[in-house]
């Protein structure tokens, strides 16, 4: 069994609400948790305004596939996120 792992941060520009932040962050979390099928969480930062740090993780019977899938995840966020991915980890672990 293979767990791959995505963390990524978020800088947003001109949030004037956590509660702005919020809707962002869970619309975010919403298309990566339908598209990918992955688990996601805002693991840090929940206080900021400007910044959200966000992980997902997946489980699959290849470490490319994992991997792969994380990729086109963080496509997506670059893409369709209303701010700059600012750092990104993906790692893979098998158990």
């Amino acid at each position: 069994m293979i767990v791959s792992l995505l963390r990524f941060r978020l800088d947003l520009e001109g949030i004037a609400s956590i509660k702005d932040k919020r809707r962002i962050v869970s619309s975010l979390k919403d298309r990566l948790q339908r598209k990918f099928r992955l688990s996601v969480a805002e693991v840090d930062l929940q206080d900021s305004l400007s910044r959200a740090e966000i992980g997902a993780a997946m489980v699959s019977n290849s470490r490319a596939f994992g991997e792969s899938v994380l990729q086109k995840a963080i496509a997506l966020v670059e893409n369709e996120a209303p701010g700059r991915v600012a750092h990104v980890e993906v790692m893979s672990e098998q158990f």
